[in-house]
C-alpha cells in the first residue's frame, strides 16, 4: 500500500495493516514552531528554521524528511502553500524578536515593541512569556446584554462577498500546484484553498455574539447563511473541476462548536441554521467530485450533534475532542462508526500528553487506536495541536507507537 492508498482504505472504512498518520494537514492538528526544531533533532535530521505556517497559532509547516521519519501519510496544500516540495522563494527569515530563528510568509506583518512584544498586523500580540498571538476577547467584540445586536446590511455584505469570488487566475494557481503536489508525491492529498463554507458559530461576530443573533434573529442568520453559501459553492464550482485528478480530501468548514463541557449553541440551531447550508455544500463537492471526502474541523464537546454532522454530509471529523463532554473515545466511535472517519482523536493532548509520562502516552494509544481503527474510518493524530513544551522524543515514540499497533 502506498501512503495514498493507506488513507483512503481508512476514509471508505476498510482496515490496513499500518494505521494512517497525520501531522500538521489540517493546520489545528499540527505542530508549534517552538517545538518543531526539538523534533528535528530528536528525529536526527539537519536543523532547519521552520516554516511557520500559521502565525496565529504560531505553527510550523512540517517538511518532508520529517514526515518521512514519523510515517506520515497525507501532504497538505493550504493558504497558497503546499510541504509537498519546497518553496524557497515563498520563505522569508524573522527571528520573532530573537525568540525563534524561522521563516515566514510575510516578515512586514511584526513589530517588536521596547517590551519584547511581538504586534502582528497592528493589532494581535505575542508577549515574550507567550507562544502564540492573541487579542483582546480573541479579537470579538464584548457586548452588554442591553447592547443592540451588530447585524449588517445584508444587501451590502452580499455584494462585498462577490469580491471574495475566486478568479480565473487564481483557479489557474491552485490547479497547477494541486498538478505539482500530486506528481511529486504517493501520499493523500488534502486541499482547504477555496473550498470553505463561510459558516461558523463564530458567524460575523464571534462566538460570544453570533449565538444570541442565531436565538433571537434566525431569519437574518439564514439570509447571512445564504450569501456565505452562495459564494461558497460558486468558488468549488470554479475550483474543484479544475483539480479534479489530483486532490483526496477537501476542507469545506473549520469550526468549534463545543466548550469544555458542552455545546457553544443547541443541536436545534445546528438543526435549522446550520445543517440545510452545510449539506448544499458538501453535496455540491460530492456531485463534483465523488470520489474526494469531505472535512471538518470542529473541536469541544460536540457528542450530542455527530449525528447531524454526518447528515450534513462530512465524511471526515477533526480533531476528536473526546476528553471534552464526558464522552469517552469508544462512544464517538461507535457513533460515527462506518459513518465518518475519525481524523484525530488518538491520544489527549490537553492531559495525557501535556501532565502524563511518556508510558502513559503509550498506553493510551495502545487502547485507542486498535479500537479505533477497527472497521477503518479512522486518521492518526492528536487532539489539537502539539504545543511548544511538548517533548519531542515523546512524540517520536508517539509517532511510532500507533503506526505499529496492530489490530
Amino acid at each position: 500500500m502506498t501512503p495514498r492508498d493507506r488513507v483512503l482504505a481508512a476514509l471508505n472504512f476498510t482496515e490496513t495493516p499500518l494505521t494512517p498518520l497525520d501531522l500538521g494537514a489540517m493546520r489545528s492538528t499540527g505542530i508549534s514552531a517552538f517545538a518543531y526544531p526539538r523534533l528535528v533533532e530528536a528525529l536526527g535530521l539537519p536543523p532547519r528554521r521552520p516554516r511557520v505556517h500559521d502565525t496565529g497559532q504560531m505553527l510550523a509547516l512540517p517538511d518532508l524528511d520529517v514526515l518521512d521519519a514519523l510515517g506520515c501519510d497525507v501532504v497538505t496544500i493550504d493558504g497558497g502553500v503546499t510541504d509537498a516540495y519546497d518553496e524557497p522563494e515563498k520563505w522569508h527569515d524573522y527571528d520573532f524578536g530573537g525568540r525563534l530563528p524561522a521563516r515566514v510568509l510575510n516578515p512586514d506583518a511584526f513589530v517588536v515593541e521596547a517590551d519584547g512584544v511581538i504586534r502582528q498586523w497592528g493589532s494581535s500580540i505575542m508577549p515574550p512569556s507567550s507562544f502564540v498571538f492573541n487579542s483582546d476577547h480573541s479579537g470579538q467584540p464584548l457586548l452588554g446584554l442591553d447592547a443592540p445586536l451588530p447585524l449588517m446590511d445584508l444587501a451590502e455584505h452580499r455584494r462585498r462577498m462577490v469580491g471574495y469570488r475566486v478568479t480565473d487566475e487564481q483557479v489557474k494557481a491552485v490547479a497547477g500546484m494541486a498538478r505539482r503536489v500530486r506528481s511529486s508525491t504517493d501520499r493523500a492529498v488534502f486541499m482547504t484553498d477555496w473550498c470553505g463554507s463561510g459558516l461558523g458559530i463564530g458567524g460575523h461576530s464571534g462566538i460570544g455574539i453570533f449565538p444570541m443573533i442565531c436565538k433571537l434573529e434566525p431569519d437574518y442568520v439564514r439570509e447571512y447563511h445564504e450569501i456565505q453559501i452562495e459564494n461558497a459553492i460558486y468558488n468549488v464550482r470554479a475550483v474543484l473541476p479544475a483539480v479534479a485528478e489530483y486532490v483526496d480530501i477537501v476542507m469545506t468548514t473549520a469550526d468549534d462548536w463545543g466548550t469544555q463541557k458542552t455545546l457553544i449553541a443547541s443541536p436545534a440551531t445546528y438543526r435549522d441554521l446550520f445543517l440545510p447550508y452545510y449539506r448544499r455544500l458538501n453535496d455540491e463537492v460530492h456531485a463534483l467530485l465523488p470520489n474526494v471526502k469531505t472535512f471538518m474541523h470542529n473541536c469541544g464537546a460536540i457528542y450530542d450533534i455527530l449525528d447531524m454532522i454526518v447528515e450534513s454530509g462530512f465524511d471526515i471529523l477533526n480533531p476528536i475532542q473526546w476528553p471534552a463532554g464526558g464522552h469517552g473515545y469508544r462512544e464517538w466511535k461507535d457513533k460515527l462508526r462506518g459513518r465518518a472517519t475519525m481524523w484525530g482523536g488518538g491520544v489527549d493532548t490537553q492531559h495525557t500528553l501535556a501532565q502524563g509520562t511518556r508510558a502513559d502516552v503509550l498506553g493510551e494509544i495502545a487502547e485507542i487506536v486498535p479500537y479505533c481503527c477497527t472497521d477503518g474510518g479512522f486518521v492518526f493524530n492528536n487532539v489539537h495541536n502539539l504545543l511548544a513544551e511538548v517533548d519531542a522524543e515523546t512524540v517520536v515514540a508517539m509517532y511510532r507507537a500507533a503506526r505499529d499497533v496492530r489490530r
